[in-house]
């Protein structure tokens, strides 16, 4: 898994910085962050999840290599006593682009995209990458209740630091305002896909808590 996630990278990145050895670097910075013993849930299998998805919708994107930084780098800071994850993790895909031949207008884009994965809301309206992002990152919900059961259980490790009594309330506020949107998913092939399963897991989740 590492290696093919490292071929992508070098792929991708590539055709942006002139230093080969700058590339490596953030390759090695991303991987060990991802690989990071805190992490049970958003680490490498979930990044590579998310481009294998994307892999069938490579066509209907808009900016694909703006949107690849940004599933590199959504997670790349994860700490779950914070609330600034996402909003750290913009800045630091703004400091390394900065170094590279990607202009200023598609690094903000990066940057909103990131963003937008905090509340899971569309930032930008207009642009399809957005819903298509925010659609692979929460694919997960609607998966078969193995795969969702196993998912919850590694949530739950992520934030072992709380008990039991602060995390279930707080689970399940998550879980309903998700459940009360109209859809959990913004585009059409991911409703059509995962929206019905993910509602039945969801409320199923919540009755364990």
């Amino acid at each position: 898994m590492i290696s093919e996630l490292k071929s992508q990278w070098l792929e991708l990145s590539s055709k942006y910085f002139e230093d080969e050895l700058i590339t490596e670097i953030y390759c090695k910075e991303i991987i060990e962050q991802y690989a990071s013993k805190k992490r049970y849930y958003h680490n490498l299998s979930h990044l590579q999840n998310m481009f294998k998805q994307l892999d069938k919708f490579e066509s209907e994107i808009i900016d694909l290599d703006a949107l690849k930084f940004a599933i590199w780098y959504h997670d790349i800071i994860y700490k779950s006593t914070k609330k600034d994850n996402e909003e750290e993790s913009a800045i630091l895909a703004k400091k390394r682009l900065k170094s590279s031949y990607f202009d200023e207008k598609r690094i903000k884009k990066v940057e909103k995209l990131i963003i937008s994965t905090k509340k899971h809301q569309l930032i930008l309206t207009k642009n399809d990458d957005n819903a298509y992002l925010l659609d692979l990152d929460l694919s997960i919900l609607g998966t078969d209740w193995n795969t969702y059961k196993n998912y919850i259980q590694n949530i739950r490790k992520e934030y072992k630091i709380y008990p039991k009594f602060m995390y279930n309330p707080g689970r399940k506020k998550v879980l309903n305002h998700f459940l009360e949107r109209e859809t959990l998913f913004f585009t059409d092939a991911f409703q059509i896909k995962y929206e019905k399963r993910a509602r039945e897991n969801l409320k199923k989740e919540i009755k364990l808590l």
